[in-house]
């Protein structure tokens, strides 16, 4: 009997730490109600897609239109209420300002077709109209390069075959939402994937794709020197050309202007030019630089109010710069008005948190994470010592949204196994909205690195894709990109998700620091 009444003790000891926990994570259903309530009835994310997409237009780091945007956003703040709006300095900005004034491509002989078409952010203009003959480089090998040397001049150049891929039909929807099966892969940790990353080995597929950037380099150095109108790059599906910039840093010589034209485009040219049919075209490009070295952040908060918890910052951010074709909506407006919208739901609800909610309109994402590493070196880490700053200790946790317009599914937990009991409690009442995957991988590419690299809780959300892929970086990522229903489901969850975290006890669990390699410099490792 004793050893039975042992064992039942020995077995409450084991349990009762994990039922407080659990108990500590529960979830107030009331202003869960009143957020879905607010989000569903009263929701501005119309307003806001509109003000930032078509109204603003793109947003290109550093141009006109994203210190249009970080305007837009700023009076859109103080109107709904936020307080501490700012337009706050992130950084220097190498690049420079650019503007895309005029762009007109068409092709006069042996027909005439005008073509979609898009400039290279940061290349040059042409001296006026151009009209000339359309020359194909084919080059295979460096060698190849001799035979243009002094016949390029003043010519219509299409970049090299190699670098073009052949059009193959799709029998794959446009369009795609996760499918529960992959939901339920998606949960497991893919530790082979793990290795390979770390192994230093390079597919073949990317060795092949960096050695035609290689050869495409000493091509572009070969251009620069022979007086060539205009490139035409081969960039682009479905007759919709890319956006991309080139490696321009202020006070450089203006690039040889560029041209994304896209695949349908390219081919037709290089399919008339390789049977002997000579091809002309006429082509202007304006583009406008100037002095604009700094990125910018614009940032909005409810104050905290507990007199112990108020400094402490629970975070929600998204990029505000764009590509200059379209107008940015899903990469990333999107990811913009939700956060606004889900202050804009506590706000309209007269949510009085213990902690600070701030949201973060983040500049210059796209050209490596500018603003929200700046962010992080103003407030929480010095970029030079490594050592924290006072914040960094007052920082409570980070959501990102970033993943196109689609609706969330659930959240990556960036290996941060201490916060899977958190969000399993926080995400329960979205379950029925499609939101119920939570897994430990990793997933890069956008803001919350900047803040995870540290280890400090920063997260992206599961999203389905849409049309992500098709419309990334392209003239077609504008309003019509947006799922206005999904966009709503996730701005009520964000906001769900930013009340729980500003009035939780604690802060959010972090990682832990690990040991370093031995040999290894720095700030200790954080898994």
């Amino acid at each position: 009997m004793k050893i039975i009444k042992s064992g039942i003790t020995v077995l409450l000891m084991l349990v009762m730490p994990l039922w407080l926990y659990s108990q500590s994570e529960n979830v107030d259903l009331v202003m869960v109600y009143k957020i879905k309530q607010e989000g569903t009835r009263n929701s501005k994310i119309e307003d806001l897609a509109f003000g930032l997409t078509d109204l603003t237009g793109p947003r290109l780091t550093a141009s006109s239109g994203n210190a249009r945007g970080n305007e837009w956003a700023k009076a859109k703040m103080e109107e709904l209420g936020f307080q501490n709006v700012r337009i706050e300095e992130a950084g220097d900005f190498t690049r420079g300002g650019w503007d895309n004034l005029k762009t007109y491509a068409a092709m006069t002989a042996p027909y005439y077709t005008n073509f979609a078409c898009n400039p290279v952010a940061w290349t040059g203009s042409t001296n006026g109209l151009v009209k000339s003959e359309v020359v194909m480089i084919d080059v295979r090998t460096e060698a190849d390069l001799e035979k243009y040397k002094g016949k390029l001049s003043g010519k219509i150049v299409m970049m090299p075959s190699t670098s073009s891929t052949p059009y193959q039909i799709s029998f794959e929807p446009l369009a795609t939402r996760y499918t529960d099966e992959e939901l339920e892969a998606l949960k497991t940790e893919s530790i082979t994937q793990a290795r390979r990353r770390g192994a230093g080995g390079m597919p073949a597929d990317i060795a092949t794709l960096m050695a035609q950037r290689q050869l495409r380099t000493r091509v572009t150095e070969l251009i620069a020197n022979e007086g060539i109108a205009v490139i035409l790059n081969n960039s682009g599906t479905y007759n919709i050309p890319r956006s991309n910039g080139a490696g321009y840093n202020s006070g450089d010589k203006e690039p040889v202007a560029q041209l994304n034209i896209p695949m349908e485009a390219f081919s037709r040219l290089e399919r008339l030019l390789r049977n002997n049919v000579p091809v002309e075209m006429e082509v202007e490009i304006k583009n406008k630089f100037f002095a604009s070295p700094k990125v910018y952040n614009v940032i909005g908060e409810i104050p905290g109010t507990d007199k112990t918890l108020k400094d402490e910052v629970v975070l929600l951010g998204a990029h505000l710069d764009s590509w200059h074709g379209g107008t940015g909506a899903a990469d990333n407006a999107s990811g913009c008005i939700v956060m606004m919208e889900a202050l804009r739901i506590l706000k309209a609800l007269n949510v009085t948190p213990k902690r600070t909610i701030r949201v973060a309109l983040w500049g210059g994402e796209e050209q490596g994470l500018y603003g929200s590493r700046g962010y992080v070196s103003k407030y929480l880490v010095d970029p030079q010592s490594g050592k924290n700053k006072p914040d960094f200790d007052k920082f409570c946790v980070y959501f990102n949204m970033d993943n196109g317009s689609g609706r969330y599914r659930g959240i990556y937990l960036q290996q941060n196994e201490a916060v899977r009991p958190v969000f399993e409690e926080w995400f329960k009442p979205f379950n029925d909205m499609g939101a119920s995957t939570i897994t430990i991988r990793n997933t890069s590419g956008t803001d919350h690195q900047s803040f995870d690299r540290y280890g400090l809780p920063a997260f992206q959300f599961i999203q389905d894709e849409i049309e992500y892929g098709r419309g990334y970086h392209t003239v077609m990522d504008t309003w019509e990109r947006l799922v206005i229903d999904d966009l709503k489901i996730n701005a009520i969850i964000t906001a769900s998700l930013a009340y729980n975290a500003a009035m939780r006890t604690e802060k959010l669990p972090r990682k832990p620091v690990m040991p370093q390699p031995a040999g290894a410099q720095g700030r200790p490792m954080m898994f």
